[in-house]
């Protein structure tokens, strides 16, 4: 690993001087600024972010993005704020959603009634298949 350089005044020249919660800490000998480096953090990959935004897009909620994709939902709505997603229009239609494995989803698409009178979307989810379809809200 190399040595940072000192974020206050930029100078190259830095010794170690301990540690502090895990984490190297390091002086600077022009300026004396004590610092550590920066925490890398956790990132997720960019897969499970397009396609909660996919699913955003097509309608599903947060929280349902969260129980399907198992990202958190604020990481979810902080993705849309971050790409300025616009938000769905309110349709008569509301999508449902299954996930199933290969096999399901051809025993799904094989009968004829699955396929009548709805919009459908079949998009692949890790090592399975979601297939999204919209009805019509029903008014009581």
């Amino acid at each position: 690993m190399e040595k940072p350089t000192c974020p206050k005044c930029e100078h190259q020249k830095v010794v170690k001087s301990g540690v502090i919660g895990g984490r190297q800490r390091f002086k600077c000998k022009k300026c004396g600024y004590h610092f550590t480096v920066n925490k890398l953090g956790k990132s997720i990959d960019k897969y499970y972010v397009v396609k909660a935004l996919q699913l955003y897009i097509e309608g599903i909620s947060y929280r349902e993005i969260e129980r399907i994709l198992g990202v958190s939902h604020v990481s979810v709505m902080n993705w849309v704020k971050q790409y300025k997603i616009k938000s769905p229009e309110n349709y008569d239609y509301r999508p449902t959603y299954k996930v199933l494995n290969h096999t399901e989803l051809v025993k799904y698409m094989a009968h004829k009634e699955n396929l009548m009178d709805t919009g459908m979307l079949i998009t692949e989810l890790g090592d399975k298949f979601m297939i999204i379809k919209w009805e019509r809200f029903k008014n009581r």
